[in-house]
């Protein structure tokens, strides 16, 4: 039978998506699996990844796996993915996407974001989730974490926080939705681009590549390109808090997106639909509108402020 090698990440999240992938692959396609766990210079950093190269940081070494024939495949966070990736290169498949909004998870029982005490010291790694509390409550105290889910968890009481804020997709693969407070409003926070989605990339023109369609949840794949497209044309990474989610309504593709300052101060937004076929295209249209509506100064200001 044939082996299919799995390139990932080696923490607790990335290997629970990939060995559930993997159950899956195997029982569509009738063949064996194997793991090829990596650490990744985002795994390595202890610091901002802002200041060093952002997220690509997380899929660098997973994507030279795949070049250089170490691996079949490879398992992604779709967040994690920048906007551009390698030509010789292609997201073969998206798997149904998990929850996309971001968790509330507070020491407190019952706690919600609007109940939490004035100056509550929130943890949370990301500048989009940051910008975004302080435009929603600029009383809070963020603090920088780094650090799997797990860890992250820990820290919330070894750092004295009153709260993390987190990825329910994560908390739930996991099987860690207990600890969730709140599932924050995206009126309120804005999840990024390909947050709560899978992204299965592969060579391309191989017939792997093709085979993985079988595994493809089309409205989750059509959402994520539209969350593509509007990232791309604004060439966003984790430096620049950048949101967008897209959702099928009706036969329609409902696009949001924003572009904020790192506090909170200004914002550029807007919301487009238009027709699945062309969700790639819509991002982009997105994107230019809030450009246009602020959008391009906000940008130039967060990346002038790394």
């Amino acid at each position: 039978m044939k082996r299919i090698r799995i390139a990932t990440r080696r923490s607790e999240l990335a290997l629970a998506q990939s060995g559930w992938f993997a159950r899956e692959l195997e029982r569509e396609l009738r063949v064996a699996t194997e793991l090829v766990p990596l650490e990744t210079s985002g795994d390595r950093i202890a610091g901002s990844l802002a200041a060093v190269g952002g997220k690509g940081l997380f899929v660098k070494e997973i994507q030279e796996a795949l070049l250089s024939g170490h691996a079949d495949l490879a398992v992604h966070s779709a967040k994690d993915l920048p906007a551009q990736t390698p030509a010789a290169l292609r997201i073969a498949a998206v798997p149904r996407r998990e929850d996309p909004r971001d968790a509330l998870v507070a020491r407190e029982p019952g706690m919600s974001l609007a109940a939490l005490p004035r100056g509550a010291r929130i943890g949370t790694g990301s500048v989009r989730r940051s910008a975004q509390l302080l435009r929603y409550r600029s009383d809070l105290t963020i603090v920088p974490l780094r650090g799997n889910v797990p860890t992250r968890l820990r820290k919330l009481e070894s750092e004295a926080l009153d709260a993390v804020v987190l990825a329910c997709a994560g908390l739930a693969r996991l099987s860690l939705e207990a600890h969730i407070r709140e599932r924050i409003s995206e009126a309120v926070v804005l999840p990024a681009v390909g947050q709560g989605a899978l992204a299965i990339e592969a060579r391309r023109g191989e017939a792997l590549a093709e085979d993985l369609a079988a595994l493809d949840d089309a409205a989750t794949a059509i959402e994520l390109a539209a969350e593509r497209g509007f990232q791309a044309r604004l060439g966003g990474d984790c430096a620049v808090p950048i949101a967008a989610h897209a959702r099928l309504e009706g036969g329609r593709l409902v696009l949001t997106g924003l572009v904020i300052t790192p506090d909170g101060s200004r914002v550029a937004a807007g919301q487009l639909s238009g027709s699945e076929q062309g969700a790639r295209a819509l991002g982009q249209t997105l994107a230019e509108q809030v450009l246009g509506a602020g959008g391009r100064e906000i940008l130039a200001v967060s990346r002038g402020t790394r």
